[in-house]
């Protein structure tokens, strides 16, 4: 079994910074993509970025692109999301995802373990 916990979000202001933590424990191995998304009320659930652990590649959404950096520890058990210059419209719930190796990792349904998500508030 796979448990992600996320923790790190928060009320800021525009132009602040958070950073968002993802504790992954269990038999992590066999999932080793692992994204973000975010969801705002009213809205679908969107990728905000993606790190694959068997060669550190990572995507991002066009919209948090140069603003947002995700990253793991060396046993890459941990996964962070580093948002700079944050803006009223990243505010959302934010959650990371374990999924396999190879998959469009936009995608949420390609994702198999899902954590409880995090809220984030940026004030203007």
């Amino acid at each position: 079994q796979v448990r992600l916990v996320e923790s790190g979000g928060g009320l800021v202001q525009a132009g602040d910074s958070l950073r968002l933590s993802c504790a992954a424990s269990g038999r992590t191995f066999s999932t080793p993509t692992m994204g973000w998304f975010r969801q705002a009320p009213g809205k679908a659930r969107e990728f905000v970025a993606a790190m694959r652990r068997i060669n550190g590649n990572t995507y991002y959404a066009d919209s948090v692109k140069g603003r947002f950096t995700v990253s793991g520890d060396n046993a890459m058990n941990t996964i962070y999301l580093q948002m700079n210059s944050l803006k009223p419209e990243d505010t959302a719930v934010y959650y990371c995802a374990l999924g396999p190796a190879i998959m469009p990792v936009t995608n949420s349904k390609n994702y198999d373990y899902w954590g409880q998500g995090t809220q984030v508030t940026v004030s203007s």
